[in-house]
């Protein structure tokens, strides 16, 4: 049996952790009153653990009054596990990093308050693959007990705070939000994960979404990301294989796209590609490059499935044919059967999505505006 203790030093606590573990009942001096997951102790037995398993760990600000400068802060994990060869080992990691004392303020100068935030070391150095991919667990964590209505309620009010207080804006002013680097794609992973078969239960069975939910729950951040926001690669005669955007645009007549979700590996051929492949073009001379362009992505395809466990099922389908359906629900729905009603661009193109779910733009134009309000 495989065992997962963390220690910290005085000025912040374990609030808990979500993955493949167990309470042992630890309660500490270093855990926090306020559960997050499995919560409640220090110390957690893992069923299995192999190379890859990930386990997310929360904690909790303790301290309140300024913390030196000079000050460290301090976590220890000690993971013990039985080794294939029969020995017990106990493997101890310990991080270092120093605390950050925000500055005196004015009382009620939001826009002082906004200015210090603009400059402090925790908005440089904020993760925002790992606040994503943690964000996730714990949405998914609360829907055990939480309707998914309200989960999602509380991704959007979360993702709203975040930016009212890490963007730079002018008040009451969508126009003038910006969001540095840092930030800048953790939007569009809320709007993918608030899409995703994690929280969009439809068409999924009870045993394929908790299938879905446990390897979110133990993959590291790579893997997790690809689950939350699905890469696409792009195959055409123009060069080699891009990688193109989660979009209903990316969907071209003359293109291969390969649509890796960690469960699914998805080869979409395009209208004018699957009718020339029926035409058996592929199988003369003369089209030798056709034939490595159909071949491309499934060679690529075999690399992902061969490099993953579980592995992942493998489709290969054309446009406008039932499974295709498996690449068109990930992508961002830019162009639908309303977008003539939205914006008169007119939604007859052959890549258009049908769905009533807002595209990216949408979404980000409404977080642009409640993020800004006073």
């Amino acid at each position: 049996c495989s065992s997962l203790e963390v220690l910290t030093s005085p000025e912040f606590k374990v609030a808990g952790a979500l993955g493949p573990v167990t309470s042992l009942g630890k309660n500490a001096p270093n855990v926090s009153d306020q559960a997050i997951g499995t919560g409640g102790t220090n110390l957690w037995s893992i069923g299995g653990i192999d190379p890859g398993t990930t386990i997310a760990v929360y904690f909790d600000i303790t301290n309140v009054s300024p913390v030196p400068q000079e000050k460290r802060r301090f976590i220890q994990f000690l993971t013990k596990y039985q080794h294939a060869n029969g020995t017990t080992r106990l493997r101890v990691t310990t991080l270092c990093g120093p605390w950050h004392n925000p500055p005196t303020l004015p009382k009620d100068d939001p826009m002082a308050e906004r200015q210090a935030m603009m400059n402090s070391p925790v908005r440089m150095s904020f993760d925002q693959e790992a606040a994503a991919v943690l964000t996730a667990r714990l949405a998914v964590h609360q829907t055990e007990t939480d309707e998914v209505a309200d989960v999602l309620r509380w991704v959007d009010r979360s993702l709203i705070r975040l930016c009212s207080k890490f963007a730079e804006y002018e008040p009451d002013n969508a126009q003038t939000f910006r969001l540095s680097p840092e930030f800048s794609l953790y939007p569009q992973f809320m709007f993918h994960l608030r899409r995703s078969q994690f929280l969009q239960l439809f068409n999924s069975s009870p045993d394929e979404a908790a299938y879905y939910r446990y390897i979110l729950s133990r993959e590291g951040t790579t893997n997790s990301l690809v689950m939350i926001q699905p890469t696409l690669l792009s195959y055409s005669f123009n060069g080699p294989p891009q990688a193109a955007l989660l979009d209903a645009e990316s969907v071209r007549p003359d293109t291969i796209l390969l649509l890796d979700t960690f469960f699914h590996v998805v080869v979409f051929h395009g209208e004018t590609i699957a009718a020339w492949r029926e035409q058996g073009y592929h199988e003369q001379e003369e089209h030798a490059a056709f034939r490595d362009l159909l071949e491309a992505p499934q060679a690529d395809a075999q690399l992902i499935m061969d490099a993953r466990f579980p592995v992942p099922r493998y489709i290969v389908c054309d446009q406008h044919k039932s499974e295709a359906r498996f690449l068109m629900a990930k992508l961002n729905p830019s162009v639908t059967h309303n977008s003539n009603l939205d914006d008169g661009s007119g939604g007859g193109g052959a890549n258009q999505v049908n769905t009533d779910d807002v595209s990216l733009r949408v979404f980000m134009e409404h977080l642009m505006k409640l993020a800004v309000q006073t």
